[in-house]
């Protein structure tokens, strides 16, 4: 008997285990692993939050948990048996009765209406594989965290429960006859409580479509029929639910953990752990970027490292995306407009204060602070503008912008110019051919994300990226597709199974990596990123798309898009960059190879060190011009200001004053037009003269070579350098003033102190009268024509017009030896008789051709006239000493030359002075400024410094850079891994 009991006492102990606690038992969603589900769902619960237990019925329906209903008496026996009564037989019929009756009514009562039941639940169940992730983590681990062989041995053994039991052999003959009229119903219950296990471990209320009441045996079991929709409305309200509840979680510890590295890294930017901290790998990676950016691939090193391009029509959203990325308003905004006129390059990472600042400043934004935010978009504007050249729309050059931030992904985003269907009015005619280019040619880069941003408010057949996303990456390998405005999107479509078609990737002609559907607030440019969230994530919320299951949870909110595109850029990255990396050692051996081979004598300097070294020589050079000997100063001055006013001194002063009857009359003539000469004309003249005097010495210091250390490639700098030297320097205006009263006093002063200075201003008179007669008989013979001696030497003759100025000649000569004292005008009856003398010999001659044939005529005789009385003079400085009293020489014109003379010592003089002493500190100050600004416009520098020798130097250099800062990158990632 004892043996039989315990025999019972197993099978009801292994049905226990089985079938009541489902501790052990399998379900597909255990097979999933913890990253899938994770992948699927990224706001998939952490297993150290505490999940409602698993409610799991232990009451089973069968005739075995009958038993439990008079459970107290059966624990009551613990003694032995009791003793027996007259009436037992009638009590154990009695109790026969009763579990009869309960398994009819279990079996027939309730199994048909079950089983059919049971059918429709199955028909209307939904896919359960989208719902494995609600199944908490814990019930994985509970083989990890419950030792089930130690608490197998913790229970009681076989021989302890028989002693509980009742006697099994008394009541075995009754229910053995019971037994093929039970077996179907148990089997059928069986079913529905399994199926009823299942949706409670799926996370429904709790609530079966079957509940069994202890009340009334004759009607126990009542079922709750609940239609097929309500089933799933509650169902999929309970999933949302709880998925808001863990993302709720989730951000509140995201933003305590924000906290936390804000925390740190405060610490670290105070020194409180004093070390220095190594630059980011998303800085790191950056900075190879705006060196390839600048980087002439002239030796077919193409730039394959990945980025992601940020693509779509205009006004679709793009800006907006990428400003939820980044976590603030960073781009300038307009309605309609296009405001993204150049590539913008985003370097996305992680630091203690929410800043920006540009590649090429120093100056941090702050972004919490609302002026920061204008100026930076006013700064970003500007540059945009700036880079556009005259012309046209858009620019091709990238403006290179780093946003830190606590909690931002890490990544390098690329802003292009939306792209448009129509060039309208203001817009060049090329603008929709530019925007194709440049997005094509970033996203024909193999591996470069692209986030292909598509407006959701309008109607898809208007999409024109979706197509020329899907020619650059047909297979949909790289690329990530978000539809923006859904909120809009939701409001106006009329079917929202568009929109699931959309996210599905089964309306547009392209394919996609991920699908993502994302609001980016209301339209209004002054919402805050704040705002923005809590309305996208209030909108998501309520969303039927969500509700209705056309959208899942991970495929929802700027949030999830971040991070999804952050792995995958990420993932390219560790992909692709080593082969970068061997691409540009390979270039690099190209380059030094060449490099070797043409200039084997020759550093390699690039274009900025070249640049330097020819700032060293131009800066030597102008050094080198307070080294002129003040001689040779003087003399340049001199000789080239009586060059520039010879003419003047003779044709308006010393001409007109010699035609005068006596000395007094000379002299005056002589005072009032050197003095109206000095007033006007004179001072600017000779600073003129000087500014010349000194452009010439500048330029002959820069042009001239020297020598075998001549390098040829520095010239276009150096007359670059010269001409913009010369166009800003301007003397000193003070300089006129000064200079006027000195001249002034100079030709005032007519006391020549002895005989030197005496025949000095001779000497200088009949040089200046030698060289003003050879002009003149060189104008009388082009006038009249070659003489007799070049006629027949050089077989040429005389035109008609020269015969007739030659017989005028002759003619004139005659008036001129009839009166030697002839005044430098003819008369009217002078001419008159010129004139009819000619005609007698049969010449035909107009009157202005006598006066002006008489103008040359005349001017060859007075000038050798003054010739003439100069060598008279030679003996008269004994006669000035004596005012030329008693004498009947006058030699006023050699005193005339003397002060003429001496006036432009002292200014040649004067003007050195200022030279050396000023000008040149001052030339020398603008050149500087020049180098200077030079050295800023690289677009100056590459115009002036070019040929084959420099482009593979800087090649040479940026190559060996982009290798070196790829190779400490790369190293870095390793270490991170």
């Amino acid at each position: 008997m004892w043996r039989t009991r315990a025999a019972a006492a197993c099978v009801i102990c292994r049905s226990l285990a089985n079938s009541s606690y489902g501790i052990k038992r399998k379900s597909p969603l255990q097979n999933l692993h913890l990253v899938s589900r994770s992948i699927h769902h990224p706001y998939y619960p952490s297993s150290k939050f505490q999940r409602p237990p698993l409610r799991i019925s232990v009451q089973q329906f069968s005739s075995l948990n009958r038993l439990s209903l008079h459970k107290r008496k059966l624990l009551n026996i613990t003694h032995g048996y009791q003793s027996h009564r007259n009436f037992w037989l009638a009590r154990l019929a009695s109790r026969l009765l009763k579990v009869r009756y309960l398994i009819l009514g279990s079996a027939v009562g309730g199994g048909y209406t079950a089983k059919k039941t049971y059918e429709q639940w199955k028909d209307m169940m939904p896919d359960l594989e989208d719902y494995k992730w609600i199944v908490p983590d814990f019930i994985w681990e509970l083989d990890e965290l419950v030792d089930f062989e130690k608490l197998l041995k913790a229970l009681p053994d076989a021989d302890d429960l028989a002693k509980l039991l009742p006697d099994f052999d008394k009541i075995g003959e009754s229910l053995t006859s019971l037994k093929g009229f039970l077996s179907p119903g148990y089997n059928l219950v069986s079913e529905v409580i399994g199926a009823s296990d299942l949706l409670l471990l799926l996370g429904s209320p709790g609530e079966t479509a079957f509940r069994a009441t202890d009340q009334g045996y004759d009607n126990d079991k009542q079922f709750k029929k609940v239609s097929d929709k309500e089933k799933i409305d509650q169902l999929q309200e309970e999933l949302l639910r709880t998925q808001l509840k863990y993302q709720r979680m989730l951000e509140r510890l995201e933003k305590e953990n924000k906290e936390l590295r804000k925390l740190v890294l405060q610490r670290d930017d105070k020194g409180i752990h004093q070390r220095k901290l190594k630059k980011s790998l998303i800085d790191m990676y950056s900075e190879v970027l705006d060196i390839l950016s600048d980087y002439d691939a002239s030796y077919n090193t193409q730039d394959h490292l990945p980025r992601v391009v940020v693509v779509g029509d205009q006004s679709a959203g793009k800006t907006s995306v990428l400003e939820m990325i980044a976590q603030a308003r960073i781009f300038p905004r307009g309605s309609g407009e296009m405001m993204t006129r150049s590539p913008v390059k985003v370097t996305l990472s992680e630091g203690p204060h929410h800043v920006a600042l540009f590649k090429d400043s120093s100056r941090e934004f702050d972004l919490t602070k609302e002026e920061d935010l204008a100026a930076l978009r006013n700064e970003i504007e500007i540059r945009m503008r700036n880079s556009v050249k005259e012309g046209c729309t858009v620019s091709t050059e990238t403006i290179s912008l780093s946003v830190k931030g606590p909690g931002l992904q890490r990544m390098v985003l690329v802003d292009l110019p939306g792209v448009i269907s129509t060039v309208t009015s203001g817009m060049a005619p090329d603008t929709k051919e530019t925007i194709f280019s440049i997005s094509k040619a970033y996203m024909q880069n193999p591996n470069a994300i692209i986030l292909c941003i598509q407006d959701g408010s309008v109607d898809a057949e208007r999409s024109i990226v979706t197509d020329l996303v899907s020619q650059m990456d047909p297979q949909g390998k790289r690329t990530i597709f978000v539809l923006t405005k859904v909120d809009l999107a939701e409001k106006n479509v009329a079917s929202p199974n568009r929109i699931q078609q959309i996210i599905e990737g089964k309306l547009f002609p392209m394919k996609a990596l991920g699908y993502f559907a994302v609001v980016t607030g209301k339209g209004n440019s002054s919402e805050s990123i704040e705002s923005i969230k809590e309305y996208e994530e209030e909108f998501f919320q309520n969303s039927k798309l969500l509700k209705t299951s056309m959208l899942k949870a991970h495929q929802v909110t700027t949030k999830n898009l971040s991070l999804a595109v952050s792995d995958c850029f990420w993932k390219m990255v560790r992909e692709s960059v080593e082969q970068q990396a061997d691409a540009f050692k390979a270039t690099r051996f190209n380059l030094e190879t060449e490099w070797k081979n043409n200039y084997p004598r020759l550093r390699e300097l690039d274009r900025n060190e070249l640049f330097e070294k020819a700032k060293n020589e131009i800066l030597d050079e102008v050094i080198s011009l307070t080294q002129v000997t003040p001689k040779h100063w003087e003399e340049m001055l001199e000789k080239t200001l009586w060059e520039r006013v010879s003419t003047h001194v003779i044709e308006n002063i010393y001409l007109p004053a010699a035609q005068t009857a006596n000395s007094g009359t000379f002299n005056t003539t002589v005072d009032i037009k050197l003095k109206q000469w000095t007033d006007k004309q004179l001072p600017n003249k000779a600073v003129e003269v000087a500014w010349e005097t000194l452009q010439e010495e500048f330029s002959r210091f820069m042009t001239e070579k020297k020598g075998k250390e001549h390098d040829d490639i520095f010239d276009k700098l150096k007359q670059a350098v010269k001409e913009e030297t010369i166009k800003r320097h301007k003397w000193n205006e003070r300089a006129e003033d000064s200079l006027r009263v000195i001249q002034h006093n100079a030709l005032e002063d007519r006391s020549i102190s002895d005989k030197q200075q005496w025949d000095a201003a001779i000497h200088f008179m009949e040089e200046t009268l030698q060289s003003r007669l050879k002009d003149t008989e060189s104008v009388i013979e082009d006038m009249v024509g070659p003489g007799w001696k070049k006629r027949w030497l050089y077989w040429v003759s005389r035109t008609k017009e020269q015969n007739i100025r030659n017989e005028t000649k002759h003619e004139l000569e005659k008036l001129i030896k009839c009166n030697e004292d002839h005044p430098a005008y003819l008369a009217n009856d002078e001419v008159t008789t010129v004139r009819k003398n000619l005609e007698a010999r049969g010449v035909a001659v107009d009157p202005c051709l006598i006066k002006d044939t008489w103008h040359q005529i005349y001017r060859r005789y007075f000038l050798k006239s003054a010739l003439n009385h100069c060598s008279l003079c030679r003996r008269g400085f004994y006669y000035y000493q004596r005012h030329f009293v008693d004498s009947e020489l006058e030699c006023n014109d050699i005193v005339l030359f003397w002060r003429i003379q001496r006036m432009l010592a002292i200014t040649a003089n004067t003007l050195r002075q200022q030279l050396t002493n000023t000008e040149v500190r001052r030339l020398e100050k603008n050149v500087k400024e020049v180098l200077e600004d030079f050295a800023e416009d690289n677009e100056k520098k590459v115009m002036l410094l070019t040929g084959k020798r420099v482009q593979l130097a800087e090649d040479l250099k940026k190559v060996r850079e982009i290798q070196e800062k790829l190779e400490a990158f790369i190293e870095a990632l390793h270490q991170e891994k």
